[in-house]
């Protein structure tokens, strides 16, 4: 009997250290958390260079009517070119300074994205319509489209563009918009990303007016208004989406080339297309009161 109670003994300290490795816990590291619902990819890194993983190609959803481009020029011209307002002449941590040309390629594209959202929440139900009040310079900027009681921003690219890009600067790790916290103004309920068809900036850049601070509002208008402009409302971002990108370091990093072709002027979080809420999902988030 003696023998046989040292044998269970020697058996139960052999046993212990076993019970103890596996009450053990390995540390969890920020990339193990789960997204909300989703998930991301990140970019291919090779070197300097980083390349796209999962696109979307771009299909035409619907076009601007002719009034629709007039009024989205006249803001524009009037924001840069005449002076009754003002945008910021470089990105967040960027190093480069914009001229004029620039800037109104960058207005009358996002005031175009902007009634772009406004006709997709119209088709839902919905009824908004852009804001084309001319700002200072601080004073623009701080809610780009209130739904529902929902605040939602609006960011565009080009008809091939594949990621929506937010400064690394603008952004605090709750997902706060850092520029418009002062005024209460910094949380927005979703981000939607809009490509547009053709690129003002390229057609100003063909017409050598990009790089001025100088245009006749006529010629310029008469360079826009012979196109056809349509639009592809490729998808959306909720915050919590983006506290993930923050947490988990979806970073473009300044200097970086993109597609090994294009250099990036300032940091930013990326999110790809394919990565995206589909637009059928706003009606949720403008319902969710």
């Amino acid at each position: 009997m003696g023998i046989f109670i040292r044998f269970i003994k020697s058996l139960r300290k052999k046993e212990a250290p076993q019970e103890k490795i596996v009450k053990q816990s390995s540390p969890v590291s920020a990339s193990d958390v789960a997204a909300p619902e989703r998930s991301f990819s990140r970019l291919r890194q090779d070197g300097e260079s980083y390349y796209f993983t999962n696109t979307v190609p771009y299909h035409e959803d619907r076009s601007f009517r002719a009034e629709t481009i007039e009024k989205v020029f006249s803001f524009a011209y009037s924001m840069t070119f005449g002076r009754e307002g003002a945008h910021r002449d470089h990105r967040s941590g960027g190093m480069h300074t914009r001229r004029k040309g620039e800037i109104f390629a960058n207005t009358f594209q996002g005031k175009l994205a902007e009634c772009a959202v406004c006709n997709f929440f119209h088709k839902i139900g919905f009824e908004t319509v852009p804001d084309f009040e001319t700002y200072d310079l601080g004073k623009w900027d701080t809610v780009d489209i209130t739904v529902g009681g929902k605040e939602i921003s609006v960011k565009s690219t080009k008809s091939f563009g594949q990621l929506l890009l937010l400064e690394t600067k603008d952004w605090d790790k709750n997902a706060c918009y850092i520029p418009n916290k002062d005024s209460g103004n910094g949380e927005y309920d979703a981000f939607v990303f809009i490509r547009l068809d053709p690129s003002c900036e390229d057609l100003l850049k063909r017409c050598r007016m990009l790089y001025t601070d100088k245009a006749d509002y006529e010629v310029l208008k008469g360079i826009l208004m012979q196109h056809k402009w349509s639009y592809n409302c490729v998808g959306f971002i909720t915050r919590d989406d983006l506290k993930y990108i923050i947490k988990n370091g979806f970073v473009l990093p300044q200097g970086a080339m993109l597609n090994g072709s294009t250099p990036m002027d300032a940091e930013n979080y990326y999110i790809q297309t394919g990565d995206m809420r589909p637009m059928e999902e706003l009606r949720e988030i403008v319902y969710d009161r």
